[in-house]
């Protein structure tokens, strides 16, 4: 069976996340559902793997996933069969035919996160859904010189959700940017690292906008390292202004 990989946009606002759940939509399992309707009901149920999991709320501008499929067809063919029949917030933007020994999850080496926060008085609601809010003045500055702090190899725990468990909480930040966008009352981080711990991004989002509102000092991101308590590193960011930008091999 030829092996596929596709590159997948979506709205993440009416999703579960990424993984399949019992009797809850996700992008998973729309996706599987469509897989398998045009493989014309295989006897074995096709499964789709990806990168790894978003969670609810979180959108994707280049989610990879792969899977088997029991026809040897042109990979945009497959690409535009897959786009007639998936749901309005799911699109598939490239499809190409891969070895297979390509795993779309453990084939990876770094990913990229963007988060858009919007500083408006007021939430607006063409935005809400795709921005976080923050109306409390911040010190773009302060969050500037703060946010280098995050690169390099380090202990995540603080950083990571209440109760997540996993083999190593060691990951390597590569790159962390942030970037004012005044125009539209708006400013975008990005983060690209070897991986990410279950809400990281959005409790380093979170440490950063206190760090701006004067909440925490411009230094006490090297402290939350030291320290690895989560109750330390308090705010999360919505899940709303999340996006996966892309995902390297």
């Amino acid at each position: 069976m030829p092996r596929y990989k596709i590159l997948i946009k979506y709205d993440g606002s009416e999703f579960f996340g990424w993984q399949i759940q019992p009797e809850k939509r996700t992008v998973q399992g729309e996706i599987e559902r469509v897989v398998n309707m045009m493989a014309r009901s295989p006897k074995n149920w096709i499964r789709v793997q990806g990168s790894g999991r978003t969670d609810t709320g979180v959108h994707a501008l280049a989610q990879v996933a792969h899977f088997d499929f029991p026809f040897d067809v042109p990979a945009e063919g497959l690409r535009k069969g897959l786009c007639s029949k998936l749901p309005f917030d799911i699109t598939v933007t490239a499809a190409e035919q891969v070895a297979d020994d390509f795993h779309a999850q453990y084939s990876a080496h770094d990913k990229t996160y963007w988060y858009r926060f919007s500083t408006a008085e007021f939430k607006d609601p063409f935005k809400y859904k795709y921005t976080g809010h923050w109306h409390r003045k911040l010190d773009f500055a302060k969050m500037e010189a703060a946010i280098g702090d995050y690169v390099g190899e380090h202990d995540w725990i603080s950083f990571a959700a209440s109760g997540f468990q996993a083999k190593t909480t060691i990951r390597t930040v590569y790159s962390a940017k942030i970037e004012a966008h005044p125009e539209d009352e708006e400013i975008w981080f990005e983060f690209s690292g070897s991986g990410f711990l279950y809400n990281q991004v959005r409790i380093m989002v979170g440490v950063l906008l206190e760090i701006g509102n004067g909440v925490r000092p411009v230094d006490d991101i090297q402290r939350l390292f030291t320290v690895r308590d989560r109750q330390e590193a308090r705010f999360t960011a919505p899940a709303s202004g999340l996006y996966l930008k892309s995902v390297d091999y």
